[in-house]
């Protein structure tokens, strides 16, 4: 059972992954064995990143390029390929929201978090899946979220991006099964995070929301999403297809509690 988690001898590319759940997933999938690469646009976040990687025993080899841009993204794949090794596992972290009312939110706004969201993820896709496709297999993680589901104030361009996403996922697993290459999504629920330390405190709206919400009664740790990547990035899953594991607590499983 061991060897199918195994991860050793696999390149896996984490997008966005300087900070936060990318990072937590990247960790995961390193310290299971795999060579990792990660992400981003922002040079001082890169060079925060890779001291923490290290700090955690990870050398982790590093690419700045803006996901959304085509011909970066080919550019930056083919370097990754010769330098590091053919991408066995690619994780599509990288992501954007903006929190606005959608009568009040500007059309070109909208297009950002879409391009962002959902573009990008079929641009990383296409260009990784080129090469998976000449070698006979491959793993692609998508990082929809609980909005692929639902709706919520403030983020239609999210939701719309999300729930885009989790159809991208299933079809490319129905266009690309046949060369032994899985899709699948993990779809996070609220965690606590460096972005959410602000309204994680007793007393807040949002966090007693979030709490009573959902059915583990807390916020999810990042590392509770080591085993949905490592799984979905293993040997372990290569029947798994077009699936979306939603890592929640439990929130899409209930209609919620009525307060007392």
């Amino acid at each position: 059972m061991k060897d199918l988690f195994n991860l050793n001898g696999k390149v896996a590319l984490v997008t966005g992954a300087t900070h936060g759940l990318g990072m937590a997933m990247a960790k995961a999938l390193a310290h299971h064995g795999a060579t990792l690469v990660i992400n981003g646009h922002t040079p001082s976040k890169m060079d925060a990143a890779l001291a923490d990687y290290k700090a955690d025993g990870i050398d982790a080899h590093s690419y700045l390029f803006d996901v959304t841009h085509a011909a970066q993204v080919a550019e930056n794949i083919e370097k990754i390929e010769k330098e590091v090794g053919p991408i066995d596992i690619l994780v599509n972290n990288a992501g954007m929201i903006m929190r606005v009312p959608a009568l009040e939110m500007d059309p070109e706004d909208f297009r950002k978090v879409i391009d962002v969201d959902l573009v990008s993820p079929f641009i990383l896709s296409q260009a990784v899946g080129r090469s998976m496709v000449k070698r006979g297999g491959g793993k692609i993680i998508n990082i929809c979220s609980m909005m692929s589901e639902l709706g919520r104030d403030t983020v239609s361009a999210y939701a719309a991006a999300k729930g885009g996403l989790k159809m991208l996922t299933k079809n490319l697993a129905t266009e690309w099964a046949k060369y032994n290459i899985q899709v699948n999504g993990i779809g996070p629920g609220y965690f606590a995070t460096e972005q959410t330390a602000p309204i994680r405190v007793d007393g807040h709206p949002f966090n007693d929301w979030i709490i009573s919400r959902t059915p583990a009664g807390k916020w999810g740790d990042p590392e509770d999403l080591a085993g949905a990547v490592v799984f979905l990035s293993s040997k372990a899953s290569d029947f798994v297809n077009g699936q979306i594991l939603y890592v929640d607590g439990g929130i899409l499983a209930t209609i919620g509690k009525p307060k007392e």
